[in-house]
């Protein structure tokens, strides 16, 4: 079996999807025992972090018991037959509501699965809940005006991060192996450094998604690579509603470690703009250097690309999107939104029309600028998150909607620029919190990077256990 971060198992909810469907498949037990086991971990968590929405044990149960039924005759529906996951707010689930962690949205049962959603209920994942996020995806917390506060299980007094708020807590409080964010700007990945999982944000149109945008993905959040590639086998099958994905493809998900030999590895540490860099990422990330420069990788300083100029475009482009949807509805529902959210979006009604094309058209800049790099380089590392942690009640780490995205430095350039990037945990702060090492690769090499991954799960330090519910 795959040794878990922590130093014993002690629980199935523990287990790996990978051990898991082991498990399932050598009868040491079965989905209705898994199930149980996280639904009673779920209620020692859940009222001290609020992860979760539309939380549903008595289907999970359901669930649990028909995949118990199909594993005893040996006839799996899919790669994840009886695996619990957890979906995203804004990822439609059939006949359930997509608030979108606003109060100010409709509340309108969604007609269909999205493509992500479907594929894991197609291989038989458990749906047992949908998890939170800020409102309409626009802050990197777990703050809502539609969700409950979200807190991380490391340290309650801190921020999961988000947008993928409540799968970043729920992966780290032990609510199953698998749990499904999307990412526009690092809402996957940065949560996942927070929150001390692996979080992979794939190339982009690598999982179809509905409604596709510009740079969104949808990616896997996990506690194991091999989880996360376990995830991806399912959530890369084509689906023709996402007119922006890639033509499908039969990529062997089964990831083996990636020899660094020789490799071209960029390290990317100061950018010069954004929240400066705190002395515990330089340190963690530094370390990872030098590990995979033992390993045989010719490590090189990568130099930043990603100006002022491109964050502050970036900024007005998505003031403007927001602002369109914002506008149209009325004073009364418009205010009920997060205020920070409702005060950054409205300053995009001063924006002129040349400015907004402008904030677009740095998307073109930075892939430009991306490719490049790619020429000297076979993969990047850099920090996922230029500071270590931040007080569960901001809105962003900055908290400041005049400065909205000081955060996203490291990660929002390859969202541009299309590039398969992962968060992994490299390591911790005095306090024992977790820091997030980034690995990029280039466009579509989304195996490479989980594969560097994987070898850097061996070549880092010994992991801390996984955090356990309060007492009391």
């Amino acid at each position: 079996m795959h040794k878990p971060a922590s130093n014993e198992i002690t629980s199935l909810h523990d287990l790996s999807a990978v051990d898991l469907i082991a498990g399932y498949r050598a009868r040491q037990f079965s989905p209705s025992e898994v199930m149980e086991e996280v639904l009673a971990h779920v209620a020692a968590w859940e009222p001290h972090i609020k992860a979760l929405y539309l939380f549903d044990p008595d289907a999970a149960r359901a669930a649990a018991k028909a995949s118990t039924a199909r594993w005893a005759q040996d006839e799996p529906a899919g790669a994840l037959d009886g695996v619990p996951a957890t979906v995203k707010d804004n990822m439609a689930t059939k006949g359930q509501p997509i608030p979108l962690g606003a109060a100010s949205v409709t509340l309108t049962p969604a007609a269909a699965d999205a493509p992500p959603a479907a594929r894991l209920r197609e291989a038989g994942a458990i749906i047992f809940a949908k998890t939170t996020m800020p409102d309409y995806g626009m802050l990197s917390s777990g703050l809502s005006s539609f969700h409950p506060l979200t807190r991380n299980p490391w340290d309650l007094k801190m921020n999961p991060g988000g947008s993928s708020a409540g799968a970043g807590a729920a992966a780290a409080a032990g609510y199953g192996p698998l749990h499904l964010g999307t990412d526009i700007g690092g809402s996957v990945r940065l949560p996942a450094a927070w929150c001390g999982l692996v979080g992979l944000k794939p190339s982009f149109g690598r999982v179809p998604i509905d409604p596709p945008y510009v740079g969104r993905v949808a990616g896997p959040m996990t506690r194991i690579v091999d989880d996360a590639a376990l995830m991806m086998s399912v959530l890369s099958k084509p689906d023709r509603r996402d007119g922006t994905s890639l033509p499908p493809t039969d990529l062997n998900w089964k990831v083996v470690e990636k020899s660094p030999r020789k490799l071209r590895i960029g390290l990317m540490l100061e950018l010069g703009v954004g929240q400066p860099l705190e002395a515990p990422v330089r340190a963690a990330v530094l370390e990872a250097a030098k590990a995979f420069e033992s390993a045989g990788a010719v490590v090189s300083e990568a130099k930043n690309f990603f100006t002022r100029e491109m964050l502050q475009g970036l900024d007005n482009f998505w003031r403007a999107r927001l602002w369109d949807d914002l506008s149209r509805l009325t004073p009364e529902v418009r205010n009920k939104t997060l205020p920070y959210i409702l005060q950054w979006a409205e300053r995009a009604a001063s924006l002129s029309g040349v400015e907004v094309v402008r904030g677009f058209n740095v998307t073109m800049a930075i892939r430009a600028a991306a490719a490049k790099l790619f020429c000297d380089f076979d993969y990047v590392i850099s920090p996922t998150s230029p500071g270590v942690k931040f007080p569960a009640e901001f809105a962003s780490p900055v908290n400041d909607p005049a400065q909205p995205f000081e955060h996203i430095t490291y990660t929002v350039p390859w969202n541009m620029s299309e590039n398969p990037a992962i968060s992994v945990n490299a390591g911790y702060d005095a306090d024992g919190f977790p820091i997030g090492l980034q690995i990029v690769g280039r466009r579509f090499d989304d195996l490479g990077v989980l594969g560097l991954a994987k070898t850097f799960e061996g070549l880092r330090g010994e992991q801390r256990p996984w955090p356990a519910p309060p007492k009391g």
